[in-house]
């Protein structure tokens, strides 16, 4: 178990992930604060590597053209993902979240990777009508290496994901069928530019 001392947290917590991104970003869990644990990963190198190549891909070029990001949630111990699991709290397995939110673990085939559930409130402002999530959601697909994408009704909130082997899968639960692409669906690939068209003359200018 990594060293959880006040002068090792605050050092890690320092970690630059990228231009506006710092590792303390990630460790916020309303699990963790409200049942006394302590969301610290316990392979840290493992983990910064994993937050800079999501950083660095997905979020930095987000932020640069949507406005700030708002990280609603990021990193989980395997100890805050299991009591969650355990508990109800919409947290899949640990196993299921290996280089997903548990960005400490390497997956069942030693890949990395890591997820953050995040907000663009500057895009849920401007667009807000029940099927506009997918106007973001295909911006990201056309132009960002992302692994995959699961939207939530509040604020079009969404898990999205970077993965040393990107399955490019996008799924919601805002309405059916719940997946929107995936492998061997025939619009996972080309371009979805008539999806997102609109948002373009705010944003992308």
């Amino acid at each position: 178990m990594a060293d959880r001392s006040v002068h090792t947290l605050d050092k890690w917590g320092r970690e630059r992930l990228s231009k506006s991104f710092f590792l303390r970003d990630f460790l916020y869990s309303e699990i963790a604060a409200a049942h006394g644990f302590c969301n610290f990963p316990d392979d840290v190198k493992l983990a910064v590597k994993a937050g800079r190549a999501l950083c660095e891909n997905i979020l930095e070029p987000m932020q640069e053209k949507f406005g700030r990001i708002e990280i609603r949630s990021a990193f989980r111990s395997a100890q805050v993902n299991a009591y969650g699991n355990e508990h109800g709290f919409n947290c899949a397995s640990n196993e299921a979240n290996f280089a997903g939110h548990i960005w400490d673990r390497l997956d069942k085939n030693g890949h990395y990777g890591a997820t953050a559930c995040i907000v663009v409130p500057r895009f849920w402002d401007r667009f807000h009508e029940p099927h506009d999530w997918k106007r973001l959601a295909w911006w990201v697909h056309d132009h960002l290496p992302y692994s995959s994408m699961e939207f939530f009704k509040p604020f079009f909130a969404f898990n999205i994901s970077w993965h040393e082997k990107p399955a490019r899968q996008i799924f919601n639960w805002l309405e059916t069928p719940r997946w929107l692409t995936k492998a061997g669906m025939p619009n996972n690939e080309g371009s979805h530019e008539f999806e997102w068209s609109g948002i373009q003359e705010i944003f992308l200018s």
